[in-house]
């Protein structure tokens, strides 16, 4: 029986877990290739800012994507409750043309 994946609720979190996991897979195949322990060190020091960097961006990034997300339901919510042939502001009429007395043209 095949087992069902459900789809990845934390995509930037899965990315942050690749990244953490290359953190530590890089050095150690930088000693086994010769690279020394203190080049290693700085290789994994580098890794983890760009890593740690990374993580703060998606997260902002996704922040911002849920609050455009929200202002963008906000408008169609107000859209809908407006109906399709609604004008904004009230006393606002078609055809005319202010509430002056007669215009030079009549």
């Amino acid at each position: 029986m095949p087992s069902a994946r459900r789809p990845h609720e934390d995509p930037a979190g899965d990315v942050v877990r690749w990244a953490a996991f290359s953190c530590l897979l890089v050095p150690v195949v930088l000693v086994v290739y010769g690279t020394s322990f203190g080049g290693a060190a700085v290789a994994t020091l580098g890794l983890a800012a760009v890593t740690a960097a990374c993580r703060v961006l998606l997260r902002h990034s996704e922040k911002a994507g849920r609050s455009a997300a929200a202002v963008l339901a906000e408008d169609r919510t107000a859209a809908a409750q407006r109906g399709r042939h609604s004008r904004a502001g009230a006393g606002t009429h078609r055809g005319c043309h202010g509430s002056g007395g007669m215009s030079p043209h009549d």
